[in-house]
């Protein structure tokens, strides 16, 4: 609608901040006009009211009123969107005849940006940057081809040249093998073992990989995990798969007499697998423990299958709340009606329904708790909506209730690996521990609904407790808030009056992989002994050759002396073949030495205390200078008699910590690696040790994970460079420089 225009004497228009003066201030220094004012003019109307009109299509537009200010981006966006008809019809007209720039477009304000405008283009930070957002994200490696992708960054720098599929798959392949490299370095640097893990996924091909994953201690007590190796593997189900993958992984990362612990889900393992790859670690790692530390199960796994197998046990029930809740949640005038309801019976709980996940079993839990919980609006739905037919008695809603008792331990139990860490093994005891105890006491219950559900439970987690709850209760040890005092007190609620013979077991376990690590910081088996005249040779068949002339006096001419030193003369194959038949028992051979080499000093010190007796000194003052140079002779004499106690038995018997919630068992054990130099590196080697094969993503998981179509079509080392490098990624592994020193062309 057309307005009367009054002419006026003109006003300057002002930016959008500017505040509007009925009185003219000539002394103010205006500031610049906004650039649409070359497009429209001020008018003023009557009432206080300005107006601008646009030059071209004449329409008006509220500028000021009264004291407000409408500001000038309505007509920016007039102008520069093509809104004013005229404008947008001379701009096509400029186009088609491809004639000036477009002369009726806003003149944009240039305005400098500081610090942005020097820096250069750089094609191959730019390539980096594309090959770490594809491993980031999981894009395909199409992408690049991707036209969309193609035009949106050229939109963002024109100079940019897309890179082809084969430059950006070497890009990515590079930047996988710099960061290997950094990595190997780095374990190479560490003091102690590194623990395995493997995890199987099959494509649709029917073709396994095998993913590799590594956890250790670094040299700061920096608990590392990591994954290794993706190991293509043809045939899954052969007894040699998994052995091949080790195999590969082991020499691909220096680690042939390194390993400490393997761990592996049991539900694609078997005897024949187990027994190949024992057979493999007994040529080329020294078994530990008797290789007790060389087999481990998968605890997510295991619980994952209790968990299931309880669902299953009353699945009758679980369907009946399951139907429910879908009957509420997909329908806007049920779901309505739910509420209402839950806000009339004024029920306290915040929890809202939801439909679960079947492959994700803590979805069932947290659907079945939040059900529980509503239950009352539920047992009263029937009554405001006839068609809901499908209401869980009491009974039902009483199992329910019990199964989610028992649900919740076992959610409770895994919780510890969805966590931003990983734990220290010593973490996983309290947790085992407790569901062990819980199953135990539950499959005693006199309600028959609990025992015949925790039964079956029990007897499948019996066969997990039994393979680890010594080297759980090991790993609880060498936390010093609980270290033996814990083992008790749980093993007497667990085992009741049988708890001493268990303690025992991992007293005695404790006490002989101790000893092992003693045995490895003995010197070599190759030795020197002397000869008559006192110059050292070496032993040269691995035996111990004693050369040493018997004294006159016939004080070593005992028989066994003699017999043994017959038998080294004799026969020093046999000897060093009866060393090598014996490591295993190396830590009494060790104790009998000890008790041995006190009875040859105790005879010595009897003899020479003869001898000195016999001959009268020739000095007529009994002390030596200041008189304590035999003091100190006095203080070795009785050191040496009395046995020293061992850094496991000094550690033992020293006072708990106090249990704080918060404590850094690694930070202690840095520590404290100077007073305990031997278990420390025992410490070190057993709480970096796994109990899960899977990540935190698919620690509820009920289905084993597949491999993807795309995956399963990459070359192997692609495939291997992009799932590696993205978990080296997503833990801050790899450098963010771009100046990598290998580059790769497929």
């Amino acid at each position: 609608m057309e307005t009367a225009i009054i002419p006026v004497t003109p006003i300057t228009p002002t930016d959008n901040n500017d505040l509007v003066s009925s009185e003219v201030q000539p002394n103010k220094r205006r500031r610049k006009k906004s650039i649409v004012w070359d497009h429209f003019t001020v008018e003023t109307l009557g009432d206080g009211c300005i107006r601008a009109c646009c030059n071209q299509c004449k329409k008006s537009f509220a500028y000021i009123t009264g004291s407000k200010l409408a500001g000038t981006s309505h007509l920016k966006r007039h102008i520069a969107l093509g809104i004013c008809p005229v404008s947008r019809q001379r701009n096509q007209q400029a186009s088609d005849t491809k004639t000036a720039n477009a002369t009726y477009e806003p003149r944009k304000r240039q305005r400098a940006t500081p610090g942005f405008a020097n820096i250069p283009f750089n094609q191959e930070r730019c390539n980096h940057e594309i090959a770490k957002m594809i491993i980031m994200h999981e894009y395909p490696l199409h992408i690049v081809e991707h036209p969309g992708f193609i035009d949106f960054a050229r939109t963002l720098q024109p100079q940019f040249n897309m890179v082809s599929f084969n430059t950006i798959q070497g890009d990515c392949v590079a930047m996988y093998l710099n960061e290997k490299q950094r990595l190997l370095n780095f374990i190479n640097e560490i003091p102690g073992r590194i623990s395995l893990t493997l995890d199987l996924r099959i494509s649709n091909q029917t073709v396994g990989y095998v993913f590799i994953t590594g956890q250790f201690i670094d040299m700061e007590w920096n608990l590392h995990r990591c994954l290794l190796n993706v190991v293509m593997v043809p045939s899954p189900d052969s007894d040699c798969a998994l052995q091949q993958a080790v195999v590969s992984c082991l020499s691909d990362w220096h680690l042939e007499n390194r390993l400490f612990t393997l761990g592996l889900d049991q539900s694609f393992s078997n005897v024949n697998i187990n027994q190949n790859l024992r057979a493999l670690f007994s040529v080329r790692n020294p078994y530990m423990l008797h290789g007790q530390f060389l087999i481990g199960n998968c605890f997510a796994r295991v619980i994952s299958l209790l968990a299931q197998e309880a669902l299953w046990s009353v699945g009758e029930t679980v369907k009946k709340i399951r139907d429910s809740v879908k009957f509420v949640k997909t329908s806007d005038t049920h779901e309505e009606t739910f509420f209402g309801l839950k806000e009339q019976l004024k029920v306290p709980s915040m929890k809202d329904i939801f439909i679960d996940d079947q492959t994700k079993w803590n979805t069932t839990y947290d659907m079945l708790a939040a059900a529980c919980e509503l239950k009352q609006v539920f047992l009263c739905l029937e009554t405001s909506i006839p068609d809901y037919n499908i209401a869980p008695s009491m009974d039902d809603w009483k199992q329910i209730e019990i199964l989610c008792t028992y649900l919740k331990l076992f959610f409770d139990a895994v919780s510890i690996l969805t966590g931003p860490t990983y734990p220290n093994a010593s973490a996983f005891y309290h947790e085992v521990s407790k569901v062990q105890l819980e199953l135990t006491h539950a499959a005693m219950s006199n309600d028959p609904f609990i025992s015949n559900l925790t039964k079956p439970l029990k007897e499948k987690f019996d066969r997990y407790w039994s393979d680890c709850f010594l080297v759980l209760a090991i790993a609880v040890v060498m936390d010093p808030r609980f270290k033996m005092k814990l083992v008790e007190f749980s093993f007497s609620r667990i085992y009741g009056d049988d708890a001493g013979m268990w303690i025992k077991i991992v007293d005695d376990g404790i006490h002989e992989l101790y000893l092992e690590y003693i045995a490895q910081a003995l010197p070599p088996p190759e030795t020197f002994v002397e000869e008559r005249n006192g110059s050292i040779i070496p032993e040269q068949n691995g035996g111990v050759i004693l050369k040493t002339e018997p004294p006159e006096d016939g004080y070593l001419h005992e028989e066994g002396y003699l017999q043994e030193e017959q038998t080294h003369e004799a026969a020093p194959q046999e000897v060093s073949h009866h060393e090598v038949a014996h490591q295993e028992d190396s830590h009494h051979d060790v104790a009998h030495r000890e008790v041995s080499d006190q009875e040859v000093d105790s005879q010595e010190i009897t003899h020479q205390e003869e001898a000195s007796q016999e001959v009268p000194s020739q000095d007529p003052l009994i002390s030596i200078g200041d008189g304590l140079s035999d003091f100190e002779v006095y203080i070795s004499e009785i050191s040496g008699s009395h046995q020293m106690k061992s850094e496991l038995d000094q550690y033992l018997e020293e006072s708990l910590l106090p249990r704080v919630q918060d404590f850094d068992i690694l930070g202690w054990w840095k520590l404290n690696k100077t007073k305990y130099p031997t278990l420390s590196r025992m410490a070190s080697d057993i709480l970096s040790m796994p109990f899960s094969t899977v990540g935190p993503d698919s620690v509820f998981d009920t289905e084993r994970k597949k491999m993807d179509n795309y995956h399963s079509s990459l070359r192997p080392v692609t495939l291997e460079a992009l799932i590696c490098a993205k978990d080296w990624l997503q833990y801050g592994g790899l450098s963010q420089s771009c100046d990598g020193n290998v580059k790769m062309e497929f």
